[in-house]
């Protein structure tokens, strides 16, 4: 399976975003991050992922009878190379988009269903803005983004910590 089959499924997008910064879980406490998707379909999602080296196994133990396994994410296999993204035709930018977007509806149809959920409290955003850019401007825009979000990327689980999903995307609206 190539990294765009890989990366163009909303779960197995939801399991890279729920082990980002340096997790480790088992299978089953996946299932309780994500507890809108059936046990089945996250085992077998995590299964293709570890397949394809995406997650790691970090350790075993046995808990009743069976062998359970904690996993990794290897952050520098999780991501489609630049080179392969140039390659895609225009279906397959959609159907990308498509698990793109798909992934951030179910996140937020599971974050607005959880029982304390408050938007205003947890500075839930959903803003978009058209914004006219020249070439420059929007590389500026993109590396101001990326200056503000790769230093945070690593960041472990930690009290007062939550994990945020932040999802920018840009695209010209006009020629």
């Amino acid at each position: 399976m190539d990294a765009l089959e890989l990366f163009a499924h909303p779960v197995r997008l939801r399991v890279i975003h729920a082990m980002a910064g340096q997790r480790t879980l088992t299978t089953a406490q996946l299932c309780e991050v994500i507890p809108d998707v059936s046990k089945a379909t996250v085992y077998r999602h995590v299964g293709v992922l570890a397949d394809a080296g995406i997650l790691e196994v970090d350790g075993e133990e046995r808990v009743r009878g069976a062998v359970e396994r904690r996993y990794r994410l290897r952050r520098e296999h999780a991501a489609v190379e630049p080179e392969a993204m140039v390659a895609l035709s225009p279906e397959e930018h959609r159907r990308v988009f498509a698990a793109a977007v798909a992934t951030l509806l179910a996140e937020f149809g599971a974050y607005v269903e959880r029982e304390h959920a408050d938007p205003i409290a947890d500075a839930v955003g959903y803003r978009q803005h058209a914004v006219w850019l020249d070439p420059a401007e929007l590389e500026q825009v993109i590396a101001g983004v990326r200056a503000a979000l790769v230093p945070h990327l690593g960041n472990e689980p930690a009290p007062g910590r939550r994990r945020y999903l932040i999802s920018p995307i840009q695209f010209p609206l006009e020629d």
